[in-house]
């Protein structure tokens, strides 16, 4: 019986020293965890879900909550997470003025918005998972933002996204930067100045696919979808696009080996080649101000948005080629009840949203749109700018000082309402066991204790 133990040992061995070599040299596999990683703003697969972890369903100031750290300056970017890290983005106003006065006004529908006189530190904040404390803060770029914002917005919405190597925090009109996992700034990219409606302020994410950054630079001047070498931040290709403003991020998937990036807007939506920038599809856009991002599993994608209508379509990508408007490419829609800001959940077969802003809730069944449930309340939340976060058992809704937690599944069912000492647009994030939630003023990591 010996002999079987020896060569058994001896291939773990061997196995555990491949295994060393891989990590020392950064192989990474290409789909970590759901437990270990959130690369991008809506996680590893962009859907707002993850697999597991057994994040609590009640908490408060006072219970289940591991460590609270507050956070400088005002930025409404949803946190990534990638090892022990946490990286944040935030705009911090100094006590520096400037004489500059050629602020970008709007030229539709103005809204009630202001413009600073305030140079502004656009900052990368690293914070340790496990204690909140702040690893590193790295200023990207100290200037005075010249357009306006919404009042409920911030200058720093763009969420970052990471490849595990590097980190790239992207501030819009700020530009695009690289940084190491130190805070060390490798490169970066500026893509001039956006010019978007009735100045309600920026938020499209980046993207990214293995050698590449997406961009979607849609706004009311030349609007562009960038693809950049993420190594150097120079073109791979860039594709002009007649679009007006949306804040959604691009999605990229692989359909049948073949990488696509999704763009959802208001004129069209449009999926390109991700290595060429060559147009595969497209089809008729959806409402005005498009902010929802496409969501996709099990070969179909789906598209939202709710401003001055409502729009949600299935898209089969194995038939999407050419423009599919009116075609069997487009499995079906549900054309009420969508959102206007928050992006939506899809999660085991099921696709979650919220009525335009409000706390309604609506469930489909992702194959077919047969409705699970519709015009649902939430508790306590009347408007609402984050999207949805969910696990298998639980799906948290992140308000003004109220964090609702609903029962995942085909029946609606309230299992709590949280209530907390902040307000939160940014969409909370699920690692493991841990909840992370950052407000206006706080980052919250809420853990069962």
């Amino acid at each position: 019986m010996k002999k079987p133990i020896l060569r058994f040992s001896i291939l773990f061995s061997y196995f555990i020293i491949l295994l060393s070599f891989s990590v020392a040299k950064g192989q990474a596999p290409t789909k970590p965890d759901y437990n270990i990683n959130w690369p991008e703003w809506r996680g590893l697969y962009n859907t707002g879900a993850v697999k597991g972890g057994d994040t609590p369903a009640e908490f408060s100031e006072t219970k289940n909550v591991k460590w609270k750290v507050e956070i400088p300056g005002k930025g409404h970017a949803t946190p990534i997470i990638w090892g022990n890290q946490i990286i944040i983005q935030t705009a911090v106003a100094t006590d520096k003025k400037t004489a500059k006065t050629d602020v970008t006004e709007p030229k539709t529908n103005p809204i009630p918005s202001g413009p600073t006189e305030f140079i502004h530190q656009f900052k990368v904040i690293s914070i340790n998972k496990n204690t909140g404390k702040i690893n590193w803060q790295t200023v990207v770029k100290e200037v005075l933002p010249i357009e306006r914002t919404h009042e409920l917005g911030s200058w720093a919405s763009n969420s970052p996204c990471t490849d595990g190597e590097n980190i790239f925090a992207f501030f819009g009109s700020r530009g695009l930067f690289c940084l190491d996992f130190n805070g060390n700034l490798k490169w970066s990219r500026d893509f001039g100045q956006m010019d978007i409606v009735a100045s309600f302020g920026e938020g499209s994410s980046p993207a990214i696919y293995k050698d590449k950054i997406f961009i979607q630079w849609d706004h009311q001047g030349k609007s562009y979808m960038y693809a950049l070498n993420k190594k150097t931040g120079e073109d791979a290709w860039k594709v002009e696009r007649a679009e007006v403003t949306s804040w959604a991020t691009p999605l990229v998937v692989e359909v049948n080996g073949k990488a696509q990036v999704i763009t959802s807007a208001t004129n069209k939506v449009r999926s390109y080649d991700a290595e060429t920038g060559n147009l595969i599809w497209e089809c008729g856009g959806m409402t005005r101000n498009v902010i929802p991002s496409p969501v996709y599993a099990d070969g179909i994608v789906y598209l939202l948005s709710g401003f001055r209508g409502n729009s949600l379509k299935a898209v089969d990508l194995a038939n999407a080629k050419g423009d599919i408007t009116g075609s069997k490419a487009i499995l079906w829609e549900y054309n009420q009840d969508t959102p206007y800001t928050p992006s939506s959940l899809l999660l085991n077969g099921k696709l979650y949203f919220l009525k335009a802003n409000n706390g309604i809730l609506t469930c489909l069944n992702a194959t077919d749109g047969k409705v699970l449930y519709s015009n649902q309340k939430l508790d306590g939340i009347t408007n609402i700018f984050s999207s949805p976060t969910g696990n298998n058992e639980k799906i948290y809704f992140a308000g003004q000082g109220v964090v609702d937690v609903v029962k995942a599944g085909s029946d609606f069912v309230l299992l709590n309402k949280n209530i907390l000492d902040d307000t939160f647009h940014a969409s909370p994030v699920i690692v493991g066991n841990d909840l992370f939630l950052r407000g206006f003023k706080y980052l919250y990591c809420i853990s069962e204790k």
